[in-house]
């Protein structure tokens, strides 16, 4: 990946989402985040610089869209296993809860 990130720092989760994602720690090599985002509940558009690791405490289904409101994954459409899961950094995008339970997740992004 490339040290150049093309989006400004107020779409950084912790900036442009704030009610959904608590810092936990930060340093110089990761970041660990603490995500909610209640039952019906849109997270506003933001990003995730660092590629990481995401442990889901309590599942419930999602939809991603990107920054322009596009559909990019609905979980509803494929057999979903909560657990831990790796994702390369995340562009702009928003999640909204369509399931019938608060989601909840820990992140570790591995800052490069």
């Amino acid at each position: 990946m490339s040290n150049l990130w093309p989006w400004p720092p107020e779409l950084d989760a912790l900036i442009a989402a704030p009610k959904h994602h608590t810092l936990i720690l930060e340093n110089d090599r990761m970041r660990l985040l603490d995500t909610v985002i209640p039952v019906g509940e849109t997270v506003p558009v933001h990003t995730h610089r660092w590629p990481g690791v995401y442990y889901t405490l309590q599942f419930s289904h999602f939809i991603r869209r990107d920054g322009e409101g596009n559909l990019l994954f609905d979980s509803r459409a494929v057999e979903t296993r909560p657990g831990a899961a790796f994702l390369e950094n995340l562009p702009p995008h928003s999640v909204e809860n369509v399931g019938d339970c608060d989601i909840h997740l820990i992140s570790v992004e591995i800052k490069s």
